[in-house]
């Protein structure tokens, strides 16, 4: 079992579309990327940590690689916009990367090298890529939001087209 930990905006827009992929045993919503010890999802979506809100995704490595989650990852969120994305805006949006060791940020960095180069994107891409250094679950009431909420307005006008887009573009 790896672990990646990814940030693209508000954790429930990602939460529900990596829990969709085959391969991913599990995935959590948290905080990471800030020195502040224990912070609340209050204190992150405020802006009052340097915390971005993330997911950590654990996977089997044997079914899904970390090249196709990072597919995925850069499919399904816009990284070409600083601390943003859509109406969500401040440092606990950014896109981030957090790895795990110099194997994994070689894989990182070449493959935003690639898709900056393929035109993937018009701006170039501003993820950040940092060190893995702790992860801070966020409360219960924000794990598989999503599929807790669905008819909640957030879920129906945000994170339901995302994952439509989703099904349209990796299937089913």
């Amino acid at each position: 079992m790896k672990s990646i930990i990814l940030g693209g905006g508000c954790f429930w827009c990602l939460d529900p579309i990596f829990q969709k992929v085959d391969g991913v045993v599990k995935v959590t919503v948290g905080y990471a990327g800030g020195e502040e010890k224990n912070p609340s999802y209050g204190e992150v979506a405020y802006g009052k940590t340097s915390h971005a809100e993330v997911l950590k995704i654990d996977y089997d490595e044997n079914i899904i690689g970390i090249k196709k989650i990072l597919e995925i990852f850069f499919t399904m969120h816009d990284p070409t916009t600083l601390n943003q994305q859509g109406a969500d805006k401040g440092t606990q949006y950014r896109s981030i990367i957090l790895y795990n060791n110099a194997e994994e940020m070689a894989l990182i960095t070449d493959l935003i090298k690639e898709l900056d180069k393929s035109g993937a994107y018009e701006n170039p891409i501003v993820t950040e890529i940092v060190p893995f250094t702790e992860f801070y679950p966020a409360e219960e009431e924000h794990q598989d939001y999503f599929n807790k909420n669905p008819q909640a307005g957030y879920c129906q006008v945000v994170i339901a087209p995302k994952m439509e887009k989703f099904n349209q573009v990796f299937g089913k």
